[in-house]
């Protein structure tokens, strides 16, 4: 059976190296943000400091049995 040792120098690199990528992932992740100027019909969001965009808000669909549906274009 092998068995690895790192030093203690690749320890730290490791460790250095999963903490940025921590932080990265933190900083990358999209956050919503208010644009007065768009208005209220608008949802952005905005990724690193960097990317922002925007779209417009869905409106929530009215949901309808399909009975109702066939009833109401019926006669």
């Amino acid at each position: 059976m092998m068995i690895f040792r790192l030093s203690p120098k690749a320890l730290a690199i490791a460790v250095a190296v999963v903490a940025l990528a921590g932080v990265a992932l933190l900083l990358a992740r999209p956050k919503p943000v208010e644009s007065a100027v768009l208005g209220a019909d608008w949802e952005c969001t905005q990724t690193a400091f960097l990317l922002t965009t925007c779209a417009p808000r869905a409106t929530p669909a009215v949901e309808t049995s399909r009975k109702d549906a066939i009833r109401q274009t019926r006669g």
